[in-house]
């Protein structure tokens, strides 16, 4: 059964946002298909984009959805 992660990054800089995304990804759950990442918008875009140029081999593709604080990171299935 697959399911879906939370991670907020809230309150990170761009550089430990980094840090958190890769780290969550090094230790995932085989069974998670989805990552909600909540990077907020409204204090300014920086996670944001952060979130949304990362690029990790495990990252299928992003679903940048109505709700700009967050962005969903669909993993490739084993």
């Amino acid at each position: 059964m697959s399911y879906s992660i939370e991670l907020d990054l809230h309150g990170h800089t761009t550089e430990s946002a980094k840090a958190k995304l890769n780290d969550t990804l090094k230790h995932l759950p085989k069974d998670v298909r989805e990552i909600q990442v909540i990077h907020g918008y409204r204090g300014g875009t920086a996670l944001r984009d952060t979130v949304r140029k990362y690029s990790h081999p495990k990252i299928e593709r992003k679903i940048l959805g109505l709700n700009q604080g967050i962005t969903t990171l669909i993993i490739k299935a084993k």
